[in-house]
């Protein structure tokens, strides 16, 4: 095997399956990156026990041929090399690669690309296509809602429905519960179109290097598929039912509150300065006032509060929440003005909502007070 590629396309390359290596696996294989050349073209492939990505670049083949290098140590080499082209050469008995850029030389061993994990074959279902961007700031506002108890593992994973141009995703790790939707011209058809994707791994395919303005999403029996450019995707899919989220959703509210999003956010992580111990943040609304009162107390460390104004309707109302749900919150819809409030009771969830391009409903659960 023998090619040139450019060095910006070969970092590039490598940074997309860069995710689909295994990182503290016993298996080599599963740490390494298959590299075929072949008729002008370079693809490159990593998997792991749940994800297999494989990527397609243009290169200068002289000789064809497949080999397997340790992923960790090719990207290190990769990325310190000046912006040039990069010549790849086996030995004649595919044992080592040689690798010349520039002035630099490096012989590294190889393994046996015959032992390489097949890419997986799969036949979809069902697919739909979706604008890439916006599925992209999507799935940022409810990735880190997913659970990280691998107990439960179907609320890990981030329900994507899609219905008559109205694409809605929704996660909870059951303290809290995150919805957005959006409306965008897809390729649905008259049937939703409706599956449970891996939380990191959805973050991890719209954080892609490689993505273009659509993004194809497909599903088999046990696969969730993502195809986008000369970059396929394919993950195991999450089994099991998604929990009924409506049925927590309250149809009224005793208390709303119409927060400022850069004042609520800047007064919460004052406040919250104080609660490293105790990680619950007060919120007393005065309807009279038109104001909210932040508090958080600590045994070792003392008390803080800070005062802000609001417009509120209804009742009085106090409640304790966990201040690092609320800065996701808050974070999830920066560059957005206003925050909406909505409370029960103050041992009933929170909900704060959020409309524009993408509206946003966060749940949380309060804390005793």
């Amino acid at each position: 095997m023998k090619f040139t590629v450019s060095q910006s396309s070969l970092a590039k390359a490598l940074l997309v399956v860069a995710k689909g290596m295994a990182t503290n696996s016993t298996l080599p294989y599963l740490s390494g990156i298959y590299i075929k050349a072949d008729e002008g073209t370079l693809e490159f492939q990593t998997a792991n026990l749940t994800i297999s990505i494989r990527h397609r670049i243009a290169a200068n083949v002289e000789e064809s041929g497949e080999t397997v290098v340790s992923g960790k140590v090719l990207t290190s080499i990769v990325k310190t090399l000046p912006d040039a082209a990069v010549t790849f050469a086996t030995d004649a008995g595919g044992r080592v690669v040689e690798i010349s850029c520039s002035k630099s030389h490096f012989r590294l061993n190889t393994l046996d690309a015959q032992d390489f994990p097949e890419f997986p074959v799969y036949a979809l279902d069902r697919s739909i296509e979706l604008p890439s961007a916006l599925l992209s700031e999507m799935v940022d506002k409810v990735y880190k809602v997913t659970s990280r108890d691998t107990s439960r593992p179907i609320l890990q994973g981030v329900l994507l429905s899609v219905d008559q141009n109205t694409i809605r995703l929704v996660a909870t790790d059951s303290y809290r519960l995150a919805v957005c939707d959006s409306n965008a011209e897809t390729s649905s058809s008259d049937e939703a179109f409706v599956t449970i994707v891996p939380g990191n791994t959805f973050h991890d395919v719209l954080s892609s290097p490689s993505m273009t303005e659509q993004i194809l999403v497909g599903t088999t029996d046990s696969q969730v598929v993502f195809v986008f450019g000369n970059t396929t995707y394919v993950s195991r899919k999450i089994e099991g039912n998604f929990p009924n989220y409506r049925q927590l959703l309250p149809s009224t509210c005793n208390t709303s509150i119409k927060l400022d999003v850069p004042e609520f956010g800047g007064a919460l992580k004052r406040v919250s300065v104080i609660a490293s111990s105790n990680p619950s943040v007060r919120l007393d609304a005065d309807t009279g006032g038109h104001l909210v009162r932040l508090s958080a107390s600590s045994p070792d460390q003392g008390d803080s509060s800070e005062i802000i104004d609001a417009d509120i309707e209804g009742a009085d109302m106090s409640i304790a929440l966990n201040f690092h749900y609320v800065l996701d919150c808050v974070n999830a819809v920066s560059g957005t003005d206003e925050l909406a409030l909505e409370l029960q009771g103050p041992m009933q969830p929170a909900i704060f909502k959020s409309y524009g391009k993408i509206n946003y409903l966060y749940l949380l659960m309060p804390v005793r007070m």
